[in-house]
């Protein structure tokens, strides 16, 4: 078995054991449902066990309606079992406001409870005499004392500065895992020196009380040979038979953040990290119970969508019909650029090499509407078929760009092709290999495969802070009456 142990963006990851099962909640930002949970048997094969939430406050940006929420929405959630009861605490950046989920079982329901404040990054502690605490923050690191349902901090409870991170760093402490074991207090963090390797790296701070001296510094320091890619942040958990590993994720271009599975051990009741290992052993090559998929093909011919299907932020589902002919999209408000577009349906892309395929009919489409087939991230690319000023159809290949880190995107599409029927399959080949981070687009009219423009280059950037997915897309461009698209026989090959 190979790190990453899944190749594809699942961030920021916090992972608990149940008894023999282990549960992982990652970062899933914009898209909706969110809060993804996984679960596993044996901490290598993972699948899907839920959603936790379906949406968060439904406001007007979450919607795609005169704003976005690109790059906020959910960010790095605490997971936690306490009592009987999972936990998840998280906050969304757009709002501001922290959000705590509370299930009696993991697959749920989950119910939703306010939380006065904002936690940046936070993680959850239930103490042995039954306080509650968060830690927090970002290169400040703070330990606040909460009510005992997490609704406010206590009055006059502890609210301290645990850490600072004052040294020569790109980003300060953050990404806090607090836990509380041999009777002392762990802070795992991440930050970013600027010193030595310059990547981002692991490190872990203990106490012998709450409110004790906290000490320690960096643990880990790898990039397992990727581009100087750091292995950090994320939490720890122990196996039944008494091993420890820790599950932290390491940056890998376009396609996002992975995570990685790095083996530990005690030494003096300190955290040890080895290394964090390319090659991972002693673990089954496949696991016994078949999985879920993260990622699939998709007949859309049924009843309702897959779970592995996700909206590029808050759907309208008024416009969504699951049909037993296939997925139809309605267009909605009109969109200058696919950012604008409501209801794109999304799939993580996966390395180091993917493709995926569609049939469209765009038979539905007015004048002024496109769908089709994108590579969603800041950097995007469709390949859009519409319906042009002849009332015959076309498609254009349209590519967003930029120089340099900064987002000033520069759109340019190519000239129109003809196409003789609304009817069409589209493919869209994706290839990570070392960072390569290009997609290519291909289309299949008249029983032949041709590439429509160049290769796209694709980039990770903060604007969406997101790995590129695969999208399907209806939209108008336009004010014009409703049309409509029919998607049938998704096929991803990974």
């Amino acid at each position: 078995m190979q790190n990453p142990v899944i190749y594809a963006d699942y961030p920021d990851p916090d992972l608990i054991r149940v008894n023999d099962r282990y549960y992982m909640i990652t970062t899933t930002m914009h898209m909706f449902p969110g809060g993804d949970l996984l679960t596993s048997r044996d901490l290598v094969h993972w699948e899907l066990c839920c959603h936790v939430f379906t949406e968060l406050e439904g406001t007007p940006a979450q919607q795609l309606n005169q704003g976005h929420i690109y790059g906020k929405g959910m960010w790095a959630a605490t997971l936690r079992y306490h009592r009987g009861v999972f936990h998840i605490l998280f906050v969304a950046n757009d709002t501001g406001k922290t959000y705590h989920y509370t299930a009696t079982v993991p697959e749920g329901p989950w119910e939703y409870h306010p939380v006065e404040g904002f936690y940046h990054d936070a993680s959850l502690l239930f103490d042995d005499d039954g306080k509650v605490y968060l830690a927090y923050g970002n290169r400040e690191i703070r330990i606040r004392e909460m009510e005992p349902d997490l609704s406010r901090p206590k009055k006059g409870g502890l609210d301290r500065i645990a850490l600072v991170d004052e040294g020569n760093v790109m980003l300060g402490f953050e990404g806090c895992h607090f836990y509380k074991l041999h009777g002392k207090y762990y802070l795992f963090l991440i930050h970013w020196p600027k010193d030595g390797h310059a990547r981002r790296t692991e490190a872990c701070y203990a106490a012998p009380s709450i409110d004790g001296v906290f000490e320690g510094g960096d643990i880990l320091d790898d990039d397992m040979g990727f581009f100087n890619q750091g292995v950090a942040q994320g939490g720890i958990v122990d196996t039944p038979d008494g091993k420890w590993y820790a599950m932290l994720f390491q940056d890998h271009g376009a396609c996002g953040r992975m995570p990685v599975l790095v083996p530990m051990y005690w030494e003096n009741d300190f955290p040890v990290f080895p290394s964090a290992p390319p090659l991972l052993e002693g673990f089954p090559s496949a696991s016994d119970d078949p999985l879920k998929p993260l990622v699939s093909s998709d007949a859309l011919r049924g009843e309702s969508l897959a779970d592995w299907w996700q909206w590029n932020h808050l759907p309208d589902m008024s416009r969504v019909q699951c049909t037993p002919d296939g997925l139809v999209l309605h267009t909605g408000l009109p969109a200058l650029t696919l950012e604008d577009a409501t209801n794109t349906l999304t799939q993580r892309t996966t390395g180091p090499k993917c493709s995926f395929q569609v049939n469209i009919d765009v038979s539905g489409l007015k004048r002024g509407q496109r769908a089709g087939l994108c590579a969603l991230q800041g950097q995007y690319a469709t390949c859009a078929i519409e319906r042009d000023e002849e009332d015959g159809f076309s498609l254009v290949f349209e590519q967003r760009t930029a120089e340099g880190f900064a987002p000033d995107y520069t759109l340019t599409s190519s000239e129109a092709i003809p196409l003789p029927s609304p009817r069409v399959s589209l493919r869209a080949e994706f290839d990570f290999t070392d960072m390569k981070d290009q997609v290519c687009f291909f289309l299949k009219a008249g029983g032949k495969w041709r590439q429509i423009g160049r290769p796209h280059q694709l980039r990770y950037r903060l604007d969406h802070f997101m790995g590129v997915r695969i999208g399907l897309f209806c939209y108008a461009a336009v004010e014009s009456d409703t049309g409509e698209a029919l998607f049938t026989d998704f096929v991803y090959q990974g």
